[in-house]
C-alpha cells in the first residue's frame, strides 16, 4: 500500500496572492490536439521553480484574441490552487464571503446560502457536503455528523441523492470548526461540490459478494485517484496539517503515470492542473441489474462484467450522462450516458483517468452551461469522443458486453449480508433525518456501534447487525416512525425531492416542503380514478431546472418553472432507462388534479399487461395524452372493490370512509395511519 498525505507543510506559492497569467486550460505533455497558440506560464513553490505549459483554446489562424473564459475560470486561476481570498476571507467578521470565495469554497465542499422566508437583511449560512464514496459512513462520522448537526447547524442532517450528507446553517464563524471536526473524525467535504470529480456513487448495500465488494472497492480507487492532491483543502482548515490516508498501489501508480500524455510534470495536482474541471463531474459504480445508481444519468457510468462463475473479468463504460439544464433554453438538455466500451478489470483506472482528461482538455470553459462532458459527447459525437479517449488511453475499447435488465433495488427492509450479519434499510422521506427518527438512529447506530450507508434514494442503511439486535433495533425504529417498508406508501417508497426553498438559491418554487402534500394528492387521485394501493410511480421534484433530484428520469418529473408553478415531464421507467420529455408547462400547483386525473384514469383502463405509467406515456405518445387532459370531464365513479382488500367488509369501509371525510382524507389514508400508529406502540418487537 502507498502512503498519502492530504496536505503539505508549505503553500505552493509562498504569496497567498500570487497569480498566474491568463489563459483558457492547462495543457499535459504530449497531448494530441493540434493547432494550439501556447505561452509558458511560471508557477513557484516553496522549493523549486518549474515551468507548467498554458494552452488557450484552438486559435484561427493569424488571430491572437484572448479566447473568453467564465469568470469562475478567472477565480480558479488567480487561487493559488483554490486558496486565496478563501483563506482571507474566513477570517473577516462579515457574515458572509466574496464573490471569488463563493466559487472557490465549493472545492471544499460548501456552499454559501441565505434564508430566502427572511425580509430584509440577508441572514448568510453555509451548507456543507460530505464526501462518502458509496455512501459509506463510519459509526465515529456518523455520530460526529449527528452532533454537529445540533450544535452547529440546524438540528437535521440531509440524505443527498449522491450517497452523502448535507449539513445546513453553519454560519461563517464556525465554518473552520465544523470542517477540522468532520476531518478528524474520518470524514471529508474534500471535493463534494465544485469543478472536480464528486462522489462517487456505488450499491449501498453491504452485501458479501465478489461483484458488490468489486464494484464497492472500484468506486473507492476511482475517489482516491481523483482526489486533488495539492493539499489546499488541508492547508484552509487544519492549518496544513497533514492527514494520512493509505491508498492501494495500483491508484497511485495511474495517477503518476503520463505515458500518454495524460498529466501536467511537476504540478501539485497532476490531473487537474491549476483550473481544475470544466464543471462537476459525476461517476457511478454498480454491478448488472442493479440500478440503484442512476448509472445513466452520470458523467461516466462503470458496470462490473464477471465470468460464470461470478468472478469479476472487467467493465462496461458509458459516458455523457447528466440532468441539468436552463428552461427556455433548447440547446441545454439532460441526456443519458452512451455506451463507449469494454475495459479489463487491470485497466479500469487508466481508462477513467482517460476520459477526465478528455473532458479537462476540451470541455467549454466560456459558458458554464454547456461546460458539462455530455455536451462534448453530443457535439462530438460517439465515435469521435470515443477515438479522443483512446489516445489518452493507449489502446482500443472493446465493445460493451451484453448485459441484463436493469431494475431499481431500494434496499429497505431487513436482508442476510451474506457474512452471518443482517442490514435494514430505512425509508427517509425526502432524505430529511429530524425530530424522533433523528434521535433515534442515533441511539441505535450508537448503542450497537453500527456503520451506515446511504442510499442514492435518500435512505439510510444500518449495517452489520447481529441477528439477537433484530427485535430491540426494530422496536426503537418503529416507535420514532421509521417502519418496514410494506407500512410505508408505495409512493413515498421511490419519490425524490430537492431541498430547495428556503435555503437554495437557484430554486423557483417549493420541492422538499411541497412532497408531502403532492403525494397526498396522487395518492388520492388514484383513489379516485380506482388504482389499487399497491400501484405506484416513480415522482421526483425539483425547485429548479438543475435537476438534482433526477426529476427527468421521472415517471412523473415536476420541475419548478415558476412561484408554485411546476413543468410536467413523463415518460421515464421503474428501472431508470429512459429520459423523460417535457408535457406541460406552467401548471400551477392547484391544477395538478386536472392533469393526474385524466392520465392516471386512462392508464388504468388502457395498459397493457404491467405496463409502468411512463411506459404508457410513451405508448399513447404525448399529443394524444394532451387530448385526454383537454377534454377531461371527471371520471366515471370508480368501483370501491378494490378496498375490500384491506377492510374486512364494505360497513367497515364505509365507516371508515366517514371518519376520513371529517379529517379530509381518503378511507385508506386514515387506515394506514391507524395501522402505523398501531405498530409503533406495540413493544414486544412484533411488527418487524
Amino acid at each position: 500500500m502507498t502512503t498519502s498525505f492530504g496536505a503539505t507543510n508549505t503553500p505552493v506559492f509562498n504569496d497567498p496572492k500570487g497569480q498566474i497569467g491568463s489563459f483558457q486550460r492547462l495543457k499535459s505533455a504530449n497531448s494530441f490536439a493540434l493547432s494550439f497558440h501556447t505561452r509558458p506560464v511560471h508557477v513557484f513553490s516553496a522549493s523549486n521553480r518549474t515551468l507548467i505549459r498554458a494552452v488557450s483554446t484552438p486559435a484561427k489562424p493569424e488571430t491572437v484574441t484572448e479566447p473568453k473564459r467564465s469568470k469562475v475560470e478567472i477565480f480558479k486561476e488567480q487561487s493559488n490552487f483554490i486558496r486565496y481570498p478563501l483563506n482571507e476571507e474566513i477570517l473577516t467578521d462579515a457574515p458572509n464571503i466574496n464573490e471569488a470565495a463563493t466559487q472557490l469554497i465549493k472545492f471544499h465542499g460548501s456552499y454559501q446560502q441565505y434564508n430566502r422566508d427572511e425580509r430584509g437583511q440577508k441572514s448568510y449560512s453555509f451548507m456543507l457536503r460530505t464526501k462518502n464514496p458509496c455512501g459509506k459512513v463510519p459509526n465515529q462520522l456518523y455520530l460526529t455528523m449527528d452532533d454537529l448537526a445540533d450544535q452547529f447547524g440546524i438540528g437535521t442532517l440531509r440524505l443527498t441523492t449522491r450517497q452523502t450528507f448535507q449539513l445546513h446553517g453553519v454560519l461563517k464563524k464556525d465554518l473552520k470548526t465544523v470542517m477540522s471536526s468532520i476531518i478528524k473524525n474520518m470524514g471529508s467535504t474534500l471535493g463534494a461540490c465544485g469543478d472536480l470529480n464528486r462522489n462517487v456513487l456505488a450499491p449501498a448495500a453491504p452485501l458479501v459478494r465478489k461483484d458488490y465488494l468489486f464494484a464497492q472497492q472500484t468506486a473507492d480507487n476511482i475517489a482516491a485517484l481523483l482526489t486533488p492532491q495539492s493539499g489546499f483543502y488541508y492547508d484552509v482548515w487544519v492549518d496544513g496539517e497533514q492527514f494520512m490516508t493509505v491508498e492501494p498501489p495500483e491508484v497511485t501508480k495511474v495517477r503518476n503515470d503520463n505515458s500518454h500524455g495524460t498529466n501536467f510534470p511537476d504540478s501539485p495536482e497532476p490531473i487537474y492542473g491549476t483550473q481544475f474541471l470544466p464543471r462537476k463531474f459525476k461517476i457511478a459504480v454498480t454491478v448488472p441489474t442493479d440500478n440503484s445508481v442512476d448509472l445513466l444519468t452520470n458523467d461516466i457510468g462503470v458496470v462490473v462484467v464477471t465470468d460464470d462463475n461470478g468472478e469479476p473479468q472487467g467493465f462496461n463504460l458509458y459516458v455523457g450522462g447528466g440532468m441539468g439544464r436552463t428552461h427556455r433554453v433548447e440547446t441545454t438538455f439532460p441526456q443519458l450516458a452512451l455506451p463507449l466500451g469494454y475495459v479489463p478489470k487491470e485497466d479500469i483506472l487508466y481508462a477513467v483517468k482517460a476520459i477526465v482528461v478528455t473532458q479537462r482538455e476540451n470541455g467549454r470553459r466560456d459558458d458554464r452551461r454547456y461546460s458539462r462532458l455530455k455536451y462534448l459527447v453530443s457535439s462530438w459525437g460517439i465515435e469521435k469522443f470515443r477515438s479522443a479517449v483512446e489516445k489518452f488511453y493507449g489502446r482500443k475499447f472493446e465493445p460493451n458486453r451484453e448485459l441484463p435488465e436493469w431494475e431499481f433495488k431500494s434496499y429497505l427492509g431487513w436482508h442476510e449480508q451474506g457474512d452471518g450479519n443482517l442490514f435494514c434499510g430505512l425509508h427517509v422521506d425526502s432524505g430529511r433525518v429530524a425530530g424522533k427518527m433523528k434521535k433515534a438512529l442515533r441511539e441505535v447506530i450508537e448503542k450497537y456501534g453500527l456503520s451506515v450507508r446511504l442510499t442514492p434514494n435518500q435512505n439510510i442503511i444500518l449495517c452489520d447487525i447481529r441477528n439477537s439486535w433484530r427485535r430491540p433495533i426494530t422496536t426503537i425504529l418503529a416507535q420514532a416512525g421509521l417502519l418496514h417498508p410494506r407500512y410505508v406508501d408505495p409512493l413515498n417508497v421511490t419519490a425524490m425531492a430537492c431541498p430547495a426553498m428556503p435555503l437554495c438559491p437557484l430554486a423557483i418554487t417549493e420541492a422538499e416542503r411541497g412532497i408531502p402534500d403532492i403525494l397526498k394528492r396522487v395518492r388520492a387521485v388514484f383513489e379516485t380514478v380506482g388504482l389499487r394501493y399497491s400501484e405506484s410511480v416513480v415522482i421526483r421534484i425539483t425547485g429548479c431546472p438543475n435537476g438534482c433530484a433526477r426529476p427527468y428520469m421521472a415517471e412523473l418529473g415536476l420541475v419548478g418553472d415558476g412561484p408554485n408553478s411546476y413543468q410536467i415531464w413523463l415518460g421515464g421507467t421503474p428501472n431508470q432507462t429512459s429520459l423523460a420529455r417535457t408535457f406541460m408547462n406552467k401548471v400551477k400547483i392547484h391544477d395538478l388534479e386536472k392533469v393526474l386525473e385524466p392520465l392516471f384514469y386512462h392508464w388504468k383502463r388502457k395498459r397493457q399487461s404491467k405496463e409502468s405509467f411512463g411506459a404508457f406515456a410513451n405508448r399513447l405518445g404525448f399529443e394524444k395524452l394532451q387530448e385526454m387532459v383537454d377534454k377531461w370531464e371527471g371520471p366515471v365513479a370508480a368501483s370501491s372493490r378494490h378496498n375490500l382488500k384491506l377492510f374486512a367488509d364494505k360497513e367497515t369501509y364505509e365507516a371508515m370512509d366517514k371518519l376520513a371525510k371529517l379529517q379530509d382524507k381518503s378511507a385508506h389514508q386514515l387506515a394506514i395511519e391507524v395501522i402505523r400508529d398501531f405498530v409503533a406502540s406495540q413493544p414486544n418487537g412484533k411488527s418487524e
